[in-house]
């Protein structure tokens, strides 16, 4: 929301109150209140008839300052309000003087000024970002709506990330953001997933804790300063301490909720029916069999929309005209080792007896008038189920257990983001504002919390599309809708680094793209680029997405890139944990693994898979890639080659290959198996030692269960020396050498030392 028109003047009929000086402070435990008037205090009559703005800082954990900034403090809470995670224990410091007051988390400070409005928030001396005197606003605009301000300053060469899953530009910088879910697909500045949550390289990130619209300014309200806003009479934001961004990413995620663990089989590759298509049992088989006698590894099956009758979205029950018993067709795919997957959605159809049913017992969204709110938009006179009734949660869920209970192992919770906020009434009294984001959060945490009891909490996985902030505790998202182009395809990487830079650990995207038919080149790049993605799925909207459709050459691309994604499974499973325990996620924009290497860190075209794979999806009809290695010695997964960084690289590349290479000092664990995900992956590993330099020492850690097994690799002249501890399967340590074949090799099992001959130099 804009309110200057330039930087002197505000638009037409807006007026601003702002506080001028700190008049008084209160201690309370752990926290600051400071009394803010809106203008000098010369003497007694200046305090009639003058607004106070309050200010309290607090800390809910270390190296995170939480700052209230409020108007008229008498306003009930307004709910739903995000989920914070507070540490009780947390060591907060205040010192004071005749000039500032200060609030101290960790190595996060906020200091106040007391004769003039200001704060800087400091790391140790140095200044992160400040609150100026003209940045918080107490604004009215020329309709009378309130609104709460704060300006946070921008540094020289500080950039901004985050927000969500963005398919724009990845550099917030210049950009106005509204948080406001909207089905507006990947070509689009709307976005599925809006999260109010931004991350500086500078040192810090920022998170504004309101469900409803927040809308940002970053630099573009005011060049030097990035502006959030919110109506009404308060506004609540905390700014969290890194240093680096990783670290900044671990203490929000562990502020708003870290991902849930995913099943190793979710890695696998999924297969959909696609969205209009046509298909019923034999259709399905067809494809099935064509995967395996194609030798196409295939983990997943999912069945989209038309599973269900045309006009019953969503009853939950199978179309008897195309899958007479979906019962025993379930069986027979389970038999043939896969996992199956179903679409749904949070809309009841008129025509659905659900709708009777959940209109009589008040399990929908009612209007003001108390009638079932309606529209035609996606199905005929659908409504929209209430998810702050809890019998409403428990009436849903139980459609779906009938699912688990015939063979379902996971649902795609498509929609969630057209959610109303006029005349309408939620179950629990929420704010329908507050509602329209948070929706999603409800509607999938309903579903995956089925899935855990009816599962197991290591079973449980969404294919999930709406979200907002701690929407990560419920994985996995995909990125929507978007079109079967090579640009269509960079503005999907896009979003989900944006969305990994607001806290969600796993991501997906249609293999493909989603609407249209792909070029077969399209379709081949971006296989590559989804299997080597967190997730992958091929799907699509009016056409199918099995290889075949498209040529030979895309089988033989689709084979490759499966099986090397299985293989990288005990790599994969510990890198996936790190999403869960720390928050890190799996594909990492490159500013998270290289925050002080500038030619990194706005990079939108490639990503590191984990800290030891970078990927560089090539973009080009011709296969062409333009493609960043930082500093050291990097090698290509596939054929070994060597390439020297910092400095960009513009090379051409086949289909069956793209630039993914292996970092520095790497050991790269790979799995015996090719044609699934879910197996030991400790059981007969092989590390790869591809440069390791004289004297460095590398650990490598495997998930095995609730425990690891580790390994450490270290080289001394021309012997590579290996340890294990926590396994006693066979295990091997190789040498790779130029072609990305083994020059050299040695057996182990149990917790065993091995030692190999490297040439040095």
């Amino acid at each position: 929301m804009r309110f200057t028109d330039g930087y002197w003047q505000l638009l037409p009929g807006v007026s601003v109150l702002r506080p001028r000086l700190v008049e008084q402070v209160d201690q309370g435990p752990g926290r600051l209140v400071l009394h803010c008037p809106t203008a000098p205090i010369r003497h007694r009559g200046d305090t009639l008839n003058r607004p106070v703005v309050t200010v309290t800082v607090d800390s809910p954990a270390e190296d995170v300052i939480g700052v209230r900034i409020e108007h008229h403090t008498g306003r009930r809470p307004r709910r739903p309000s995000f989920e914070i995670s507070t540490d009780t224990d947390v060591d907060v410091r205040v010192t004071e003087d005749e000039e500032t007051v200060t609030l101290t988390s960790g190595g996060l400070s906020a200091r106040f000024r007391r004769d003039a409005w200001g704060c800087d928030f400091l790391a140790g001396d140095r200044v992160l970002t400040s609150s100026t005197p003209r940045s918080i606003g107490v604004v009215t605009d020329g309709e009378g709506r309130s609104f709460v301000h704060e300006q946070l300053g921008l540094g020289v060469g500080e950039h901004v990330f985050g927000l969500g899953e963005r398919f724009g530009a990845f550099v917030r910088n210049g950009q106005s953001v509204d948080t406001w879910n909207a089905d507006g697909g990947t070509s689009s500045d709307q976005s599925y997933k809006n999260v109010p949550f931004y991350l500086s390289d500078r040192g810090y990130g920022v998170f504004v804790a309101h469900p409803e619209r927040v809308s940002f300014e970053v630099g573009t309200e005011v060049v030097s300063r990035t502006q959030f806003s919110v109506e009404g009479q308060h506004l609540q934001y905390y700014v969290i301490h890194g240093p680096t961004p990783a670290e900044i990413l671990k203490r929000y995620t562990a502020l708003t909720g870290r991902p849930a663990t995913v099943p190793d089989w979710s890695y696998g590759l999924w297969l959909s029916t696609s969205f209009t298509t046509e298909y019923d049992e034999a259709t399905v088989t067809s494809f099935i069999d064509g995967m395996a006698e194609r030798d196409l590894p295939l983990s997943v099956f999912h069945f989209d929309c038309f599973w269900m009758r045309q006009f019953h979205w969503c009853d939950f029950v199978w179309d008897p005209a195309t899958f007479p018993d979906p019962a025993g067709m379930l069986g027979r795919l389970r038999e043939k080792g896969l996992r199956i997957s179903a679409w749904i959605n949070p809309y009841i159809a008129q025509r659905s007896e659900l709708f009777a049913e959940g209109a009589e017992n008040g399990y929908l969204l009612r209007t003001t008038e108390g009638d079932v709110w309606q529209w035609d938009m996606w199905q005929a006179g659908m409504g929209l189920v209430d998810f702050t009734n809890p019998d409403a949660v428990e009436w849903y869920t139980s459609k779906l257990k009938t699912l688990l209970d015939q063979g379902v192992d996971a649902f795609k919770t498509d929609f969630g983001e057209r959610i109303p906020t006029e005349g309408v009434r939620w179950h629990d009294g929420s704010d329908p504002q507050r509602m329209h984001n948070w929706y999603a959060q409800l509607y999938n945490k309903a579903v995956h919390e089925l899935l855990a009891t009816q599962r197991g909490a290591d079973q449980a996985v969404l294919f999930a599309r709406s979200a907002t902030a701690g929407g990560q505790a419920y994985p996995v998202h995909w990125g929507g809708d978007c079109e079967s182009t090579f640009v269509s395809m960079a503005e999907s990487l896009r979003g989900g680094l944006s969305l990994g830079l607001s806290g969600f650990g796993y991501w997906s995207h249609d293999i493909g793209g989603f609407e249209g038919t792909p070029d077969p080149a399209v379709f081949k790049r971006w296989v590559a680029f989804g299997l080597l993605s967190s997730h992958s799925r091929l799907h699509g909207s009016s056409s199918y997405r099995v290889p075949w459709a498209f040529d030979e050459e895309a089988v033989e691309v689709t084979r490759l890139f499966t099986r090397l994604k299985m293989s990288l499974m005990p790599y994969l499973s510990r890198v996936g944990r790190e999403a869960h325990e720390e928050g890190l996620p799996m594909m990492r924009a490159m500013v998270l693994q290289y925050p002080h290497d500038r030619s990194a860190v706005t990079v939108d075209t490639q990503y590191m898979l984990g800290d030891d794979l970078l990927v560089a999806p090539v973009f080009d009809l011709e296969g062409w890639a333009d493609y960043y290695l930082p500093d050291g010695t990097w090698t290509h997964l596939l054929t070994g080659e060597q390439r020297q960084g910092p400095g960009w690289h513009r090379e051409r590349y086949p289909m069956d290959s793209l630039p993914v290479f292996v970092r520095p000092g790497a050991v790269l664990p790979r799995g015996a198996v090719q044609d699934r995900p879910d197996y030991g992956h400790h059981d007969g590993v092989t590390l790869e030692v591809r440069e390791l330099a004289d004297g460095q020492s590398t650990t490598v850690t495997v998930p095995v269960g609730d425990q690891q097994a580790r390994w450490v690799v270290s080289r001394s002249g021309d012997t590579l020396t290996a340890s294990a501890e926590g396994t006693d399967r066979p295990w091997r340590l190789v040498l790779v050498g130029a072609g990305g074949a083994p020059s050299a090799g040695v057996s182990a099992s149990g917790a065993t030392s091995v030692t190999l001959r490297q040439p040095a130099g």
